[in-house]
C-alpha cells in the first residue's frame, strides 16, 4: 500500500487530503516567540485579520526530520508498504530536507521516496493532486515518480504583488533582487519555477498588472492543470477567475485556493495568482 505524505505550505485542497487519506504534516508560523502549527493551531482568518498588525513580523519555519520520521513510522504501523513525500522546494525551505532526514532517521519504517516538488502552495499542489490520480489508476511507484519528474519542468505559479511590504519585512528576497527602489509604487509579477523565483514584469498599477499577468500566463498555456491562487482576497480572486475563464476546461469548476500562511506571510495580502502545470 502505497501512502502519500504532504505538507501544509502545498495548499493541497481539503476535500482531496480527506477523499484520498493523504497525510498533511505543518509548517511552523512563528508569531514574536510561539511557534504555530497551521491549519491546526492557527487558522488562516485569524492569522490574515492580523498580518499587518504582528510586531516583530511573523516568520515560518519546516517541520523537524523528528516529525516526519514519526509520521513515516506510524504510516508503516498502519500498513504502508511504500511512501511518496511531496513537499515545498528545497531551494526556498527546509523541510525537503527535514523529510529526507526524517526518513533516514525512522526507525522499523517502509521505504520512503522524498520528492522535490521545486515549487510552492498549489504548484507543489497541483504535483500532489497529479500522483495522486495515478495512484488511484492503479500506477507503481517508479511511475508516479516518473510522471511527477515529467511535470516538474512544466509547472508554474504565477502571482500579482500587491504590496512589496510583506516582502521587505519578511526578509525573503532584497530589493537589490527585485531591480527596484524602496519607494517605488509598483505591483511586480512573479513566477516560481524549478525552484527560483523571478520578476517577470514591473507594472506600476493593479489595473495593468493584471492584464499583464493573464497575458504571461497565456503564453505558458495550454495547461493540463491550473488553477487561481489568493492571499486573503476572495473577491479579486473570482474577477480573475472570470477574466480567465477561457483557460480553463469547458464545464469544470475551476479549483480557487487561498494560499496558506506560510507562503501568504511573504506574499502579502492582496497577492492573486495562477498555479498552472502546462501540456506537453
Amino acid at each position: 500500500m502505497i501512502k502519500i505524505v504532504t505538507d501544509s505550505a502545498m495548499d493541497v485542497p481539503p476535500d482531496i487530503v480527506e477523499k484520498h487519506g493523504l497525510t498533511v504534516v505543518p509548517v511552523y508560523v512563528n508569531i514574536g516567540e510561539k511557534g504555530y502549527l497551521e491549519g491546526i493551531e492557527l487558522s488562516r482568518q485569524e492569522f490574515y485579520d492580523n498580518l499587518e498588525k504582528y510586531d516583530p513580523y511573523p516568520t515560518t519555519a519546516a517541520p523537524s526530520p523528528g516529525t516526519f520520521a514519526e509520521v513515516y513510522e506510524r504510516l508503516t504501523q498502519e500498513g504502508a508498504t511504500e511512501i511518496l513525500s511531496i513537499h515545498l522546494a528545497s531551494a526556498l525551505s527546509a523541510t525537503y530536507d527535514n523529510a529526507r532526514m526524517g526518513a533516514e532517521a525512522a526507525e522499523n519504517s517502509c521505504p520512503v521516496h522524498v520528492f522535490d516538488s521545486q515549487q510552492i502552495t498549489l504548484g507543489g499542489g497541483l504535483l500532489v493532486m497529479t500522483a495522486v490520480a495515478a495512484l488511484a489508476a492503479g500506477k507503481p511507484l517508479p511511475d508516479i515518480i516518473q510522471i511527477l519528474n515529467e511535470r516538474v519542468p512544466r509547472t508554474r505559479v504565477f502571482g500579482m504583488i500587491d504590496t512589496m511590504e510583506s516582502l521587505r519585512r519578511g526578509g525573503r528576497v532584497s530589493w537589490a533582487q527585485f531591480g527596484i527602489g524602496t519607494l517605488l509604487q509598483i505591483k511586480p509579477v512573479m513566477m516560481i519555477s524549478a525552484g527560483e523565483i523571478n520578476v517577470i514584469a514591473k507594472v506600476r498599477t493593479r489595473k495593468k498588472a493584471l492584464p499583464e499577468m493573464l497575458r504571461l500566463v497565456e503564453e505558458f498555456g495550454p495547461f493540463e492543470r491550473i488553477a487561481i491562487l489568493h492571499v486573503h482576497a476572495p473577491e479579486a480572486a473570482v474577477e480573475l477567475q472570470q477574466q480567465s475563464a477561457h483557460l480553463f476546461p469547458a464545464g469544470e469548476t475551476p479549483l480557487i485556493a487561498e494560499v496558506t500562511p506560510a507562503i501568504g506571510t511573504h506574499l502579502g495580502l492582496g497577492a492573486v495568482g495562477f498555479a498552472a502545470i502546462a501540456a506537453r
